[in-house]
């Protein structure tokens, strides 16, 4: 620990694990059983209030607060947790609460970014590279796969699932699942096509995004019903993976998909 950049101010439990070449800035709290990784900046006013992992290089915006109780009547008290991938971008006044005895944990996977005052409720478990933006506000046990990005002011009911390279626009209501690749706003929420320029930023080939298209337009804009459309997408469309993804996807839904 380099005491130089931690800062006198700070309130930093005993119990508290803390790597090399961290800042703490004034007035933040680092509660009982937090482990801070090498190169962490942990902002002013921030709080980490107890059970919260972060790997390397997290950034904590001011006036953050980690791991607080989940906003369940259930919760009983469990040792539940907060953990932060590597490379993560938290920034100010966002709030992530701990997990429950549904799966223990919330978690944040590696490279994200969360602007101001975004929510993650209890057990919400967000893939890599994700954006979320500014007062995105995330119900419990909501799942949010690799690469997703959810513009501004937007909100998820408990249990959605948001599928991998999807976009949801600003000011959205998300209250069923968004399958992977697309692209979807409003209130209530509906799906605008392929997330085309999202694909394509990643590098996604033409022939892959030609057949997702496609599929698209198959699975929720034509006039078969849902097991038709699927059993057309697998006899007519190339096998790609991101195909099958997306039919095992609709298939496996809980909630029912957005159309």
């Amino acid at each position: 620990m380099t005491k130089s950049r931690i800062h006198s101010t700070a309130i930093i439990s005993p119990e508290a694990q803390l790597g090399s070449d961290v800042e703490v800035g004034p007035f933040a709290i680092i509660g009982e059983n937090c482990v801070v990784g090498d190169g962490c900046v942990i902002s002013p006013r921030a709080t980490l209030e107890r059970n919260v992992t972060l790997a390397a290089n997290v950034k904590v915006g001011i006036g953050s607060v980690l791991g607080g109780l989940p906003q369940d009547l259930k919760f009983a008290g469990e040792e539940t947790t907060v953990e932060i991938g590597e490379g993560t971008v938290i920034r100010e006044y966002t709030t992530i609460n701990r997990g429950t005895a549904q799966s223990f944990k919330t978690s944040v996977g590696k490279n994200c970014l969360l602007m101001s005052y975004v929510h993650l409720g209890h057990d919400c478990h967000i893939g890599n590279n994700v954006i979320l933006s500014n007062v995105v506000q995330l119900a419990g046990h909501v799942t949010i796969e690799d690469r997703a990005i959810i513009s501004g002011l937007s909100a998820a009911h408990q249990f959605v699932r948001i599928g991998r390279q999807s976009f949801i626009g600003g000011c959205s209501r998300v209250s069923k699942d968004i399958p992977p690749f697309l692209k979807a706003v409003g209130n209530p929420v509906k799906l605008y096509g392929l997330n085309t320029v999202g694909l394509q930023r990643s590098g996604m080939d033409e022939a892959t995004i030609r057949e997702l298209k496609r599929a698209y337009r198959l699975l929720f804009r034509s006039d078969l019903n849902i097991s038709q459309a699927m059993e057309q997408v697998q006899n007519d469309l190339e096998p790609l993976p991101e195909v099958r993804e997306l039919v095992r996807f609709v298939e496996g839904s809980e909630r029912g998909v957005v159309i």
